[in-house]
Order: structure tokens, then C-alpha cells, then sequence
């Protein structure tokens, strides 16, 4: 459990931000650590995150979504759909880890949210920057965005859970 409550209010729109940069990502690190039981969610609402088959469901989601990103046909993170989704995920996702918190989930929920939103649009401005302002090949900096993702949210929760 986190110290103080400014911790879970300055990681969880973090976990957030992950959302926005890669919109499964921060969902199976969550999965993962319920999974594992580093993320208390048993006899809660949220405890279905912990079963095998959302484990392997998120995760599957991840890396496909890690393979569809890179394609020239995807849609901008920021398109309304995929934009929405993002949100919504950023949402649940807070809204799971003030649960297994303690916290008030609607409170997870909008930073969650809030956090996913910013993460979609800093992640469109900053690739945009790093692709077409400073020449930089794509593939590589996507592939620093997946990274990116993957780190804050697992650095996340083991700040949260620690």
C-alpha cells in the first residue's frame, strides 16, 4: 500500500498516461500484478482483473496492439474511437487501482481518465516532433513509445504497491 494518499493521486494518472501512449498496456500490467497478488483486488469488484483469462486477454490485446501500432492504416491515437477507448481504459484501469487501494473509485476513475487523455495527446505531439520535426524514422520512436508504456506502468505500481 502507498504511504500517503499523494501517492496513489500522483501514480495513478501515470498508470493513466501509459493508457494514452499504448491504451492496453497499462490494463495487463494491472492484470499481471492482481495475477500475481502485488494489487489486492480479491473479494472486490475488480477481482475478475486477477483470472487467468483477463491476464491472458489483456496481454494478448498488448502485443497486438504493439504490432497495429506500427501499421500505416491505424487510426490516430486521438481519432474519436480509438481516443474514446483510451479514456474509458485509462478510466477503469484507476478506477481498479483505487479499489484494490482503498481509494474512492470515482476519484481513480477521472484521474485515470484525465490521465489517459493527456498521455494520447502528449504521445501524438511528442512522436509527431520526434518523426517529422527532428527526422527521426518512425519504428524506432514507436518503438520507445512501447517501452515508455510498459515502464511507467510497471514503475507505477510498484510505487503504488510497494
Amino acid at each position: 500500500m502507498p504511504s500517503s494518499a499523494v501517492s496513489a493521486h500522483t501514480f495513478t494518472p501515470l498508470l493513466g498516461v501509459s493508457t494514452g501512449l499504448r491504451s492496453f498496456t497499462t490494463l495487463a500490467v494491472v492484470a499481471w500484478f492482481a495475477r500475481s497478488g502485488k494489487l489486492p483486488v480479491t473479494g472486490t469488484w475488480a477481482s475478475w482483473i486477477a483470472h487467468p483469462a483477463a491476464v491472458g486477454l489483456s496481454t494478448a490485446a498488448a502485443l497486438g496492439e504493439y504490432v497495429g501500432d506500427k501499421l500505416p492504416n491505424t487510426p490516430p491515437r486521438t481519432a474519436p474511437l480509438p481516443l474514446a477507448g483510451r479514456v474509458i481504459l485509462g478510466g477503469l484501469v484507476g478506477a481498479i487501482v483505487a479499489t484494490a487501494l482503498r481509494r474512492k473509485v470515482e476519484s481513480g476513475a477521472a484521474m485515470g481518465a484525465a490521465g489517459a487523455l493527456a498521455g494520447s495527446f502528449g504521445g501524438m505531439y511528442l512522436r509527431r516532433g520526434l518523426t517529422k520535426g527532428a527526422g527521426l524514422p518512425d519504428l524506432p520512436v514507436a518503438l520507445s513509445g512501447d517501452a515508455a508504456a510498459v515502464t511507467l506502468a510497471v514503475r507505477s505500481l510498484q510505487r503504488l504497491t510497494a
